[in-house]
């Protein structure tokens, strides 16, 4: 994309290449404790297989780096730009991407013939560029590893639901982190006024994607935001207190979900005999009261906040309050793969703990373009501003967010529904409020 292509600076051949091997070693390990039959399995329209998910980053590479740059480019194989595309229109056809399940060959070894194939074509050119060319390619090459980033992230969601639908109950890896207790919910004054959001490269770094800018002004009133995301148990008070068969705390269409799909506890929650279990990568546990709630819609998190007598915070709020703040918390985590409880009230820069990691965060915002936005022309322009419409923005990362890919700036972005990404919920406030508050 334009802005990121203009910020892909300060990279040399060697730094380049260690660094392209190092994103690709992680997708192959994050994939290496699933079978082949894990691999090709897709649960639902909004999952992708694993090997889909290898094979299209790869193709991300092969169309967007090796077809203009490679001498006498071919591709590895002439049907893989129609499997592996997945919604770029100047690119050419796609396959459905509903279907993806049905996909069984190439199969996962396949895949990795192909991720290998191109991995090697891509060092052979890295080891022929001028400096002039470098200077050209390296913002292609970078966005190339920010896509496989967030397809990182993805395979781990989705491959949460695949095992989530096995009677077995698999884990994908890792362990319970200790029980939990959770502590008194606090809250952090902040100062309105006219504020800049959108990606600051002296603060964030040179990358950032194009909907991340240009970096404007915005007006707020001051604020309150809650120190820490709502948490197990008190999620538990809100379904205790008919949280999903009161109608008054929903909006009309989250009420309408409510009524058509059945909802009455968070994505993965299940109720035996009396007791609530919560399905992780790392198995099916009883839920702990103390780890932040996820797989929560938009819809979810909008009535709990009603239902607290709080709102969510928009995307300037959340970005202006984190502004500050360390890039710092439960991101990648290789232990649990799960969100975690909040560290002591106190000991977070700020007052604010959990912005980064644990669970992504909805916000009120909408997912529309900052003023000035244009995207670039080309296929590449397709990457974020033909999605400005019907999503909502979330702000943070998650537990499952690579390292070094979370920013104050960067915004993700679901459709209202979604429950299957790792979603939670921070509280914001107009006035102060009382310590006595039931969020």
């Amino acid at each position: 994309m334009t802005s990121t292509i203009r910020q892909g600076l300060g990279w040399d051949p060697t730094t380049l290449q260690d660094r392209y091997d190092e994103v690709r070693a992680y997708t192959e390990t994050l994939a290496a404790p699933l079978s082949p039959e894990d691999q090709t399995v897709q649960s639902m329209p909004d999952v992708s297989p694993t090997k889909w998910h290898r094979a299209h980053v790869t193709w991300f590479f092969e169309t967007f780096l090796l077809a203009d740059n490679e001498p006498d480019f071919t591709p590895f194989q002439d049907k893989y730009w129609f499997l592996f595309n997945s919604y770029y229109e100047a690119v050419g056809p796609r396959y459905s991407r509903a279907d993806r399940g049905f996909i069984s060959r190439p199969g996962a070894h396949d895949v990795g013939t192909y991720r290998s194939n191109v991995d090697d074509r891509v060092r052979d050119l890295l080891a022929r560029l001028d400096e002039g060319t470098l200077s050209k390619l390296a913002g292609t090459i970078e966005l190339g590893f920010h896509h496989e980033q967030q397809h990182q992230e993805l395979l781990l969601m989705d491959i949460k639901h695949v095992l989530s639908r096995n009677p077995l109950q698999p884990a994908y890896a890792g362990s319970p982190t200790a029980a939990s207790t959770p502590d008194r919910l606090g809250w952090v004054e902040v100062d309105g006024g006219l504020v800049e959001i959108g990606h600051e490269r002296t603060r964030d770094g040179d990358f950032c994607f194009d909907n991340e800018l240009p970096r404007h002004e915005q007006w707020l009133r001051p604020f309150r935001i809650a120190d820490r995301l709502v948490t197990n148990g008190e999620w538990l008070d809100f379904m205790a207190d008919g949280g999903y068969r009161r109608h008054e705390h929903w909006l009309s269409d989250g009420w309408a979900k409510v009524q058509t799909e059945g909802w009455s506890a968070p994505f993965y929650w299940t109720e035996v005999d009396g007791t609530w279990f919560e399905h992780t990568l790392h198995g099916t546990w009883p839920v702990d009261p103390g780890l932040p709630v996820s797989h929560v819609s938009f819809y979810e998190a909008e009535a709990y906040a009603a239902w607290a007598g709080k709102r969510l915070p928009s995307e300037a709020e959340w970005e202006h309050a984190a502004r500050s703040l360390p890039v710092e918390g439960n991101l990648a985590n290789t232990t649990s793969w799960h969100p975690e409880a909040a560290p002591a009230a106190g000991s977070a820069p700020g007052g604010l703990r959990q912005m980064f990691g644990d669970c992504w965060e909805w916000t009120s915002s909408a997912y529309h373009p900052y003023p000035g936005f244009h995207p670039p022309a080309g296929a590449i322009g397709e990457y974020n501003g033909k999605f400005m419409s019907n999503q909502m923005v979330l702000k943070g990362g998650c537990a499952l967010t690579p390292a070094g890919h979370a920013r104050a700036s960067y915004r993700n972005f679901f459709p209202h529904q979604s429950r299957w990404a790792l979603s939670g919920v921070r509280l914001a406030d107009d006035e102060p409020t009382s310590t006595g508050a039931r969020a």
